[in-house]
C-alpha cells in the first residue's frame, strides 16, 4: 500500500518535472506535430492530445498562473476576463445558429408540401444544391452546436439551473469555497474525462488505420507509414446528411471550453474570496434586458 502511494507520488512528481520539457520541445519543434504532412507529425498531435503528459502540462500551467496570480491579483483577473470573454463571444455567435435552425425548417416545410420540391439549394454565386432529407438531417448539427459551444456561455451568464437549498443562504466567502471546490471536483475531471474519450473517439473517424487510447507512441510511430486521412462521410440514409464527423469535433470543443469556463470559475471565486463582496461580479458580461437605452 504504501509503495503504490510512493510510486503515485513518483509519478506525479516526474509528470510535473517533465512537462517542462514537453512544453518547451513543443514551443521550440512545433514541425514535430503540426506539420501534418508529416504521417509522423500528425501521429504525435494525436497521441500527445490525449496524453498524461498532456494532462500535466496542462496542470503545470494552471498552477504556474495560480502561483503568479496570487502574487499579483491583475493576471487573474485579466485571466478570468479573456476566458469568459471568449466564452461569451462564441456563445452569442453560435447561439444564432437557433433563429438558422428555424429559418432553414420552415423553407424545408415549405419546399417540401408547398412546392413539392425534392433538392434546395443555398448560395450567391455557387449554389449549394442537395435533397431535402441532408438539410433535414442537417439541422441536428445546428442543436448540437448550440449545446456544445454555448454551454460555457450560459455558465458565464449563470443560466445553468443548481441546487442551491444550502447554496442561497450561506455566507459570501462560504459560496467562493463552494464554488472553488465544485471547479476543483466537479467541473475539471468531468471536462478531463469527456475530453480524453472524446479526442480519441474523434480521430478513429477521421484517419485510418484507427487509432486508440491504449497504443503506445511506438506503436502509433509504426503506424505513422500507413497513417491516412479517412474521414467519415457515411450517412443514415442514401442521400442524408453525411457530416457526422462534426460532432465528434464538436464533444472535443465542449470539453476544452468546458475546461477553460471551470479555470474561469476557480479564479473569479478565488479572487472574490480574498477581496470580499466589493469584488463580486467585477468585470462580469452580462446578458441583460435593456429599457429605454438603459442597462437594468
Amino acid at each position: 500500500m504504501i509503495d503504490a502511494f510512493l510510486s503515485a507520488i513518483l509519478w506525479f512528481v516526474t509528470g510535473i518535472a517533465m512537462s517542462v520539457w514537453h512544453a518547451g520541445l513543443a514551443l521550440a519543434r512545433p514541425d514535430l506535430w503540426l506539420d501534418w504532412s508529416n504521417g509522423e507529425a500528425l501521429v504525435r498531435f494525436i497521441y500527445y492530445g490525449g496524453s498524461s503528459e498532456f494532462f500535466f502540462v496542462v496542470l503545470t500551467a494552471f498552477l504556474v498562473l495560480t502561483g503568479v496570480g496570487l502574487v499579483h491579483r491583475g493576471v487573474l483577473w485579466g485571466t478570468v476576463r479573456a476566458l469568459e470573454g471568449g466564452a461569451n463571444a462564441v456563445g452569442r455567435t453560435v447561439a444564432w445558429a437557433g433563429l438558422l435552425m428555424v429559418l432553414q425548417q420552415i423553407v424545408i416545410v415549405f419546399a417540401q408540401r408547398v412546392f413539392a420540391a425534392s433538392e434546395l439549394g443555398f448560395g450567391a454565386g455557387t449554389v449549394l444544391t442537395l435533397d431535402l432529407s441532408w438539410w433535414s438531417e442537417e439541422l441536428k448539427l445546428y442543436n448540437a452546436a448550440i449545446v456544445a459551444l454555448c454551454c460555457a456561455w450560459t455558465f458565464v451568464q449563470k443560466g445553468h439551473v443548481r441546487v442551491d437549498l444550502l447554496y442561497s443562504p450561506a455566507r459570501f466567502r462560504t459560496k467562493r469555497v463552494v464554488d472553488m471546490a465544485g471547479a476543483l471536483i466537479f467541473m475539471m475531471p468531468m471536462a478531463l474525462l469527456i475530453w480524453m474519450y472524446a479526442w480519441y473517439f474523434m480521430w478513429r473517424h477521421l484517419v485510418t488505420p484507427k487509432v486508440s487510447a491504449s497504443d503506445t507512441l511506438d506503436l502509433m510511430m509504426r503506424k505513422a507509414t500507413i497513417l491516412r486521412w479517412n474521414v467519415e462521410t457515411v450517412g443514415f440514409s442514401a442521400n442524408g446528411f453525411n457530416g457526422y464527423f462534426l460532432f465528434k469535433l464538436l464533444m472535443v470543443a465542449f470539453a476544452g471550453m468546458v475546461l477553460l469556463q471551470a479555470v474561469a470559475v476557480f479564479y473569479r471565486a478565488l479572487l472574490e474570496y480574498l477581496e470580499g463582496p466589493e469584488a463580486e461580479d467585477r468585470f462580469l458580461d452580462r446578458d441583460v434586458p435593456r429599457v429605454d437605452g438603459q442597462t437594468q
